[in-house]
């Protein structure tokens, strides 16, 4: 068994990392507008005001991807670009250019998917207590009804938050995405505990009111382990840490996110670590938050295992192990066993959402980008993809991250992700040598690889 004959091949971008055009048509601040250019929060202090002024290059970045060959293109919509308070007024303007955006996609032969919620929390919410409001997933919902009422008549695929473990893990408890905060874990409970309504109401009113057969999803981060050798012993060990819900790292858990979505629960470990400090759902909330989705939507970079640290490798890495420019370890095998894992565990269909990596990228000599390794890396990614499918996983789509080089949130301008070179003093993009490649895969449905 290979892919599927009707395989979503795409690509991947979020809003602020490509858009630009930060106070232009009555879009509103987010909390990455107010909080990045300040005190090192990101690298030289960079923002997202400009980054890839994809709202202004919209035309050319869809004839580079047809170019490429995408079948399907996840896109995220900047709450604050639609609703510049986060609640209250539309600002049509802000809403048409997706619109525009989802019928030049469908125009050009891509599949457009959806993204309520990629980070970028409107400022005017963020000092309303943002997640920790108890309002918070009612603003969410109100700002759903706004999207899902304007596109649902041609958007079929939808994706309610990407990477809650983002979302307060680096956000609120390590500090290091907007808006660079740390809180305690009594107050993270309660963050997760509205971001996960706010993922169920937004599923149900999309499951309810959209105008076309909705196919939705929620997307977590979720590397595995990898089991160390074949054996069973081994095999269940990497399963049990994989779905540990890590003690005071819970927030970046997987089985803290997915659990309550697909089983209705959270999970034992959690209690065991905070008892009464988990808040509850009621019966009618618990109705909204395990709405039944279509597919688990998952980002896969590396696999997982302890920080680099002084004291000794953690277990997914050893000495000189090949990392990207990121730092993050080059592990092929991670898709095949989170891929396996997952499905295994919540029985849903898997999409790669995400996956990639950053490389030292720049424009050769002959006017190209020979970006060899991130050919070999996502060569190898989707081998142990294509592996889980041969095993039984039902596998939906893979999109590469990403589209183009742009804003790596704390991380600035230094990392390149794109199958699209991006002359940030220009704005001239240049497909990669992974570009065409990546067409070649397509093309073939992945039989050349």
């Amino acid at each position: 068994m290979s892919f599927p004959k009707d395989f979503l091949w795409g690509a991947a971008t979020a809003a602020y990392q490509i858009e630009g055009a930060y106070n232009e048509d009555g879009r509103g601040p987010s909390i990455w507008d107010k909080y990045s250019a300040y005190h090192g929060n990101t690298r030289y202090n960079e923002t997202g005001h400009v980054a890839d002024d994809h709202y202004h290059r919209v035309d050319e970045d869809i004839a580079i991807m047809k170019e490429i060959g995408l079948k399907a293109y996840r896109f995220s919509i900047s709450w604050s670009r639609v609703i510049p308070e986060g609640v209250g007024k539309v600002n049509e303007k802000g809403l048409k250019f997706y619109s525009d955006l989802v019928d030049k996609l469908i125009a050009a032969g891509i599949e457009p998917i959806a993204t309520l919620y990629h980070w970028d929390y409107p400022y005017a919410l963020h000092r309303k207590g943002a997640w920790l409001n108890d309002d918070s997933s009612e603003w969410f919902l109100e700002y759903t009804r706004v999207v899902v009422d304007a596109l649902s008549d041609r958007v079929r695929y939808w994706a309610t938050i990407n990477e809650p473990q983002c979302v307060l893990g680096c956000g609120y408890w390590g500090g290091f995405h907007a808006p660079f905060q740390q809180a305690q874990p009594c107050d993270l409970l309660i963050m997760g505990r509205n971001v996960l309504l706010s993922h169920g109401k937004a599923a149900n009113y999309i499951r309810n009111h959209a105008k076309k057969t909705p196919i939705i999803g929620f997307t977590p981060i979720g590397p595995s382990y990898i089991p160390k050798d074949d054996s069973a012993e081994a095999i269940e060990e990497a399963r049990r840490k994989t779905f540990s819900t890590e003690g005071e790292g819970f927030t970046f858990s997987l089985s803290y996110w997915s659990d309550p979505v697909f089983l209705g629960k959270y999970p034992d470990e959690l209690y065991e670590d905070y008892g009464d400090m988990v808040p509850e759902f009621t019966d009618e909330e618990w109705k909204l938050v395990t709405e039944p989705l279509d597919y688990y939507g998952t980002n896969i970079y590396y696999s997982q295992g302890g920080p680099k640290g002084v004291e000794g490798y953690p277990e997914n890495r050893y000495q000189g192990a090949p990392e990207s420019h990121i730092g993050w370890i080059v592990a092929p095998e991670v898709m095949y066993w989170s891929a396996k894992f997952l499905y295994e565990r919540y029985g849903k269909p898997i999409m790669i959402t995400e996956n990639g990596m950053a490389e030292h990228d720049w424009i050769c000599l002959d006017g190209k980008v020979h970006d060899t390794y991130r050919i070999d890396y996502t060569h190898r990614y989707l081998k142990e993809f294509r592996r889980a499918a041969e095993d039984g996983v039902p596998l939906v789509g893979y999109l590469h991250w990403s589209l183009m080089d742009n804003y790596e949130w704390a991380e600035g301008y230094t990392m390149r992700f794109g199958l699209v070179y991006v002359d940030y003093g220009t704005l001239k993009r240049t497909i990669k040598d992974s570009g065409y490649w990546y067409r070649d895969v397509i093309e073939s449905n992945g039989e050349k690889l």
